[in-house]
């Protein structure tokens, strides 16, 4: 992928909150990020420590294919 600006890197984010759960709840989840002291990389770090990379390819798969029905 090319380098994009900031201001689309904002946008595509935005585009695909939206389009993953609907514009209420990217809206919450904006505010939920900005309200809160929350460390991404952090949390990135915690967030699968419990799972197999075969557990996460299942979720993943089970999810795609969830969005294609």
């Amino acid at each position: 992928m090319a380098n994009i600006t900031d201001n689309e890197t904002k946008l595509q984010g935005v585009n695909a909150l939206i389009s993953s759960m609907g514009e209420v709840q990217a809206e919450r989840f904006i505010a939920l990020m900005l309200a809160d002291e929350f460390d991404y990389t952090q949390w990135q770090k915690t967030l699968w420590q419990d799972k197999t990379v075969a557990d996460i390819s299942q979720m993943a798969t089970a999810n795609l294919q969830q969005k294609n029905n």
